[in-house]
């Protein structure tokens, strides 16, 4: 569900206390390198939570969708237009080869995903990138791009690495490769 519809405490229920999403609090494409370190953990919070207009069905705008698995929130995912995120107009991953206009508001980008301790290997995340494109359809965008892990069979990963997502929940989703700026990254997209 878009978060606005969804509670403050269901969204904070989902990022948890401790660990990298406790931390983070989905900032990290939405604060510049060299300032990460002087936004406090308690101020990121607040700007997710202003971000996400928790509370408020009516609002407007929202920055992601909230996952339930029988009532129960446990998952996160951040979905909004691609110049909402700083970091990643500044970056080289996602541009490297490619020519389009960086600063175009009709196209989403999927940066992260968070699941609950416990409800992990369940197919949450697949969920989630599954419901951004029709998200974001609706809402006016063009296409939607998401900036994964290319996982392979056996590889180990620590959780603050696939926060963006495996290659896999995005083709699941319908999401194509446009390009493999890294040989550990795709850019993967659906035209809206």
């Amino acid at each position: 569900m878009p978060a606005n519809e969804a509670s403050w405490e269901d969204l904070r229920t989902v990022f948890g206390a401790r660990g990298e999403a406790a931390m983070c609090q989905c900032q990290w494409f939405k604060v510049r390198d060299v300032e990460w370190r002087g936004v406090p953990v308690d101020e990121r919070a607040r700007r997710l939570r202003e971000q996400t207009s928790c509370d408020d069905p009516a609002a407007r705008t929202t920055s992601g969708l909230v996952a339930y698995l029988d009532g129960e929130p446990v998952g996160w995912c951040a979905v909004q237009p691609r110049t909402a995120y700083l970091r990643l107009l500044g970056a080289r991953v996602p541009w490297t080869g490619r020519t389009e206009d960086k600063a175009d508001d009709a196209v989403w980008s999927v940066t992260c995903f968070v699941t609950r301790k416990g409800f992990r290997h369940r197919g949450v995340s697949r969920a989630l990138a599954a419901a951004t494109v029709d998200f974001a359809r609706k809402r006016g965008a063009r296409a939607v791009e998401g900036y994964p892990i290319v996982t392979q069979p056996g590889q180990k990963f620590g959780w603050g690495e696939l926060y963006v997502g495996s290659h896999g929940i995005f083709a699941d989703a319908g999401y194509t490769e446009v390009s493999r700026p890294t040989p550990r990254r795709a850019v993967m997209r659906v035209e809206c």
